[in-house]
């Protein structure tokens, strides 16, 4: 370390403005006060020397050193007294020493040796201030002081706190005099601590590794909690405010995935993670690494190990834009306004610190592989060695390392006013004065204009480099998302873009690029993902409640089996990332789903999807392909509960595009379930068959009931079945090895049904089954033959079952005997019944209901007076009096609008019958959409704002409130013709 100058004494005359007499004033008053009791400072103010007019006025600008010197008078005195270079090295030395012991042998404790730390950083920090802003030291030397002193302390801090812990047997040391040696501690400085670039308030990163068996450890697996603590320790030590300060502030966040790793990593597992998880801006952290304390040899070969990693042997263009993300601007680096230079980040800002040093570094990970050269620590050697190899012309080299040392200078006066760690130009004019005089200029005008030549030349040279970077437009602002730290830039972005908590965004994304899911495990799924994130981010902004819908996206993301597919598809498909945003905004429902089964997402990929009507013959063919040469029963049900995901999860889709509306998304779902509920029950037929033998002449139909039989299914809805069979009188049992008689033959064909279509399992669920509306309910057999059928509904049956029955359909079994079923059904339904008792019980069942299951609000569609319910009791009531009207309508088959269409013209008022069909229109839109998209109560005050905006399209309505009015004025329009209509005529 040499020097243009050797003491404060050769200081020349007007070196330092003072900032104004009300400063110097103030000034002049501590120095007398220390000259009271130091001679030389008395001498010094004996005559206005330079060297008197310099400490004035060094101390008029800087606060931070005027408490310095008025707490330790003695550094001052020292500082005009005597060479520097003895003194800082004095110092250092000092600092590395602090471990060592005391005079009279014994170990210094840790509170000494914090002492011995803080003492020494305070008076360097204030040696070199002074020394920097006498132009005796230029900024590099500054820096590389400031690095020594930062070497030495955590060199004695490492030293102290392996001597301690062999002291308490948790180590055994091979040499206690020189106990880092030998240790297989890794202390590696990161960033301008490795590169010798620190800057007065630095943080210092270190990363810290052991060797279990290095054969200090008695046993190798207590490492991790050994040196845990110790590392905690150490931030203690190095960090922690005393009554003499600090050291450094100490971060260990660059360590392999902090989130998930303890302070120190074994170095087979770091080696594991680099290797197979490392990411490109850990590359580029790594290009400065260096062993500062520890075992510097066990350091050195384990950096050694790394080169692989840092420097690939290929040309790695591939991974350039990865690598600028770690300073992402999305807009283009040219012409994007001026820069103004009050309040300006000098590290993080445009033509900042922090382009220069990437733009060597981008550079050096591209080429370093090949050429060993290029792998140097510090910013200005990595330049003047890309120069070297033609990577870099003349007089860009020159341009950018006179402005690097020209910004690290004004990053050193900013930092030197209060001791900050702030790379932030005052935003007053006093203050800016201030900066501008310590820089050396006579005013702020001067300072201002050559600090922005100085920023627009790093910006253009920095957007050179990346001038053919594509896929970065789309809105300004920095999106940094690599390392630990949040950059206070792209937090601001992130609120512009319209998340409400961007500092938990900013975590969830950095995770993404640590690879602790399996879809962001290949550097190539982290670099496409990467080069989507700005796209991503854009569209989920655009959604309300973005956190939300980011968070889900998280979820989906943490369940992929792997992710480059993805990343690539929706970078290059804007109507699958609109989807997939729509998705995790407005429906939590489908978002859960594809989280827990992520092949559902395959149909999306389908080009036809929007355009392909999921009619019964679309799915009977897409089910027919999805399950040929699969017979294994258990496989075949799997293919089933596969399938039955899939497309039940793409009709909610075309559902959330508007590509079907409600009614067409009831049927889709119906004969989805009529088509897979009729494959099982064939599979089911086989298995028995296999099981306990062929029942001769036996015989089975399928009928589905309630909204499955109205083709009315919902997304979230279960099933109501009513199984029929029938046999040959003269046939007693089965014919197989365990033959069964034919109740308990077609009973356990039910329950197997039940089992198959039920039972929860690796797929999950086909579909609940409710088989409550068989004859007799729960008290009744499971399975009924035909003729107890047709004799219970003929001569047993309640109203209530009957108006069950005007929705039946026979959807699945032997054609004879669904024939045959239909006939019963057609005839019980054609029978002319009592007017006055069935609007009596109709009106009964309703007001039960209405008691026992009253509405949540007004957004129960199927409870509310003048609801769902209300709606289909007209329906019902009308099919069973129409006969004695003279009106005979098979419903079976029909959805609940057909069926009141046809006999509402018959039977009903115009424009009760068009006001009970809208009613039905809407509240079947938005029942479909709101199970669609959320499971269990709906809540309108706390739902996804995406499916309010959902619900508010379907109803082509401005907003909820008038939503919600137009669910109230229809529902009580329709509870108006309900008791309109049924009562006796």
């Amino acid at each position: 370390m040499q020097q243009t100058a050797s003491a404060l004494s050769e200081v020349h005359a007007g070196a330092l403005h003072p900032l104004n007499q009300s400063e110097l004033k103030s000034v002049g008053e501590i120095l007398s006060d220390i000259g009271a009791t130091h001679p030389a400072i008395a001498d010094m103010l004996e005559t206005m020397t330079p060297l008197h007019e310099f400490v004035a006025a060094a101390l008029s600008l800087s606060p931070h050193l005027r408490d310095i010197a008025a707490r330790d008078p003695e550094i001052l005195v020292l500082a005009i007294g005597q060479p520097l270079e003895p003194l800082l090295t004095g110092l250092v030395d000092a600092a590395r020493d602090a471990w060592k012991p005391q005079a009279d042998g014994t170990l210094p404790t840790e509170g000494q040796v914090m002492t011995r730390l803080r003492i020494a950083k305070r008076r360097v920090s204030f040696l070199l201030a002074m020394a920097d802003l006498a132009r005796i030291f230029d900024a590099a030397h500054t820096t590389e002081w400031l690095t020594a002193i930062a070497d030495a302390s955590v060199s004695a801090a490492i030293n102290h706190l392996l001597l301690t812990a062999d002291d308490a047997g948790k180590v055994t040391l091979p040499d206690r005099g020189e106990p880092s040696r030998g240790s297989g501690l890794i202390v590696l400085g990161m960033g301008k601590h490795g590169a010798r670039e620190l800057n007065y308030s630095s943080d210092i990163d270190i990363v810290v590794f052991f060797d279990p068996q290095a054969g200090i450890l008695p046993d190798p697996d207590d490492g991790l909690e050994i040196y845990g603590r110790m590392m905690r320790r150490l931030v203690r030590i190095m960090q922690e405010r005393t009554g003499d300060g600090y050291v450094f502030r100490t971060d260990l966040r660059l360590r392999p995935d902090p989130g998930s790793t303890p302070l120190a990593v074994p170095v087979e597992a770091a080696l594991l993670y680099y290797e197979g998880r490392g990411q490109n801006w850990e590359r580029a952290a790594f290009i400065k690494a260096r062993p500062v304390a520890g075992d510097l040899e066990a350091g050195a070969a384990f950096l050694k190990e790394m080169t692989p990693f840092v420097f690939r042997k290929y040309l790695d263009y591939a991974a350039i834009a990865d690598i600028h993300a770690i300073k992402r601007q999305i807009h283009a680096h040219k012409g994007h306004g001026t820069i103004a230079v009050k309040g300006h980040n000098v590290k993080l800002g445009r033509g900042g610190i922090r382009e220069i040093e990437f733009f060597a570094q981008t550079q050096q990970l591209i080429a370093g592989g090949r050429m060993p050269e290029l792998r140097t620590r510090s910013t200005e050697a990595a330049l003047k060695a890309l120069n070297a190899a033609n990577w870099v012309d003349d007089a860009t080299t020159r341009e950018l390392i006179v402005c690097y040392w020209f910004l690290r200078d004004v990053e050193h006066r900013i930092q030197m006013v209060h001791d900050e760690q702030t790379h932030l130009l005052p935003l007053t004019e006093p203050e800016l004065r201030r900066i501008a005089l310590m820089s050396g200029f006579a005013d702020t005008a001067s300072f201002s204009s050559e600090l922005e030549t100085v920023l627009k030349t790093v910006e253009k040279r920095y957007a050179r480099l990346f001038e053919k970077e594509e896929g970065l437009s789309g809105t300004e602002g920095n999106l940094v998302f690599t390392g630990q730290n949040d950059d206070p830039d792209t937090l601001k972005t992130l609120a512009k873009l319209g998340f409400d908590r961007p500092e938990d965004m900013s975590r969830v994304i950095r995770t993404w690029h640590y690879g602790r899911y399996r879809a962001t495990q290949s550097v190539e799924a982290r670099e496409r993902l990467t080069e989507l994130i700005p796209l991503l981010l854009k569209a989920f902004g655009e959604s309300r409640r973005a956190d939300e819908a980011l968070m889900r996206f998280d979820t989906f993301l943490a369940g992929l089996p792997a992710g480059i597919q993805l990343f690539s598809l929706l970078g290059n498909n804007p109507p699958l990332l609109k989807l997939t945003v729509n998705i995790m905004s407005a429906a939590p429902r489908l978002a859960e789903i594809i989280a827990k089964r992520p092949h559902v997402f395959d149909g999306m990929l389908d080009p036809a999807l929007m355009a392909q009507l999921p009619t019964r013959d679309y799915l009977a063919h897409r089910l027919e392909s999805f399950t040929a040469g699969r017979v294994h029963y258990e496989e075949f049900l799997d293919q089933l509960r596969i399938f039955a995901a899939e497309h039940r999860f793409l009709i909610g889709i075309r559902l959330l595009t508007g590509s079907i509306d409600g009614t067409q998304a009831g049927r889709a779902f119906a004969d989805l379930a009529s088509l897979v509920i009729g494959a099982a029950l064939d599979v089911v037929r086989k298995e028995m068959d296999r099981a306990h033998g062929v029942y001769p002449g036996g015989r089975v139909a399928l009928a589905g009931m309630g909204k499955l039989g109205s083709f009315e299914l919902t997304a979230g809805s279960d099933v109501d079945l009513i199984l029929l069979y029938d046999y040959d009188a003269e046939v007693v049992e089965s014919v197989g090895d365990k033959p069964l008689d034919a109740v308990r033959y077609f009973t356990r064909l039910t329950q197997r049904l039940i089992s198959a279509l039920s039972a929860p399992m690796a797929e999950g669920v086909l579909y609940e089954v409710d088989m409550r509306l068989r004859p007799s309910g729960n008290k009744g057999p499971v399975a009924t033959r035909l003729n107890a059928f047709e004799r219970y509904q003929k001569d047993e049956a309640w109203t209530w079952e009957h108006m069950a029955l005007s929705r039946a359909r026979m959807m699945a079994g032997d054609d004879d005997l669904i024939e045959r079923a239909q006939a019963i059904i057609s005839d019980v339904m054609g029978e002319v019944r009592n007017e006055k008792k069935i609007a009596a019980d109709v009106k009964e069942m309703r007001t039960l209901i209405g008691k026992e299951k009253p509405p949540r609000d007004i957004w129960d569609f199927k409870l509310i007076p003048g609801g769902l319910i209300d709606i289909e009791f007209i329906t019902q009531f009308l099919t069973l009096v129409g006969p004695a009207r003279g009106v005979t309508v098979a419903t079976s088959g029909l959805s609940t609008a057909q069926a009141l269409t046809v006999l509402g013209k018959s039977l009903m008022d115009r424009n009760d019958l068009e006001t009970c069909l809208a009613a039905l229109t809407l509240f079947t839109d938005l029942s479909q959409i709101i199970r669609l998209c959320i499971d269990g109560p709906f809540d309108a005050d706390d739902i996804p704002a995406g499916l309010a905006d959902l619900l508010c399209r379907a109803a082509d309505c401005p907003d909820m409130k008038t939503l919600e009015a137009e669910v109230k004025r229809l529902s009580k329009a329709v509870r108006k013709v309900f008791d309109k209509v049924v009562r006796p005529s």
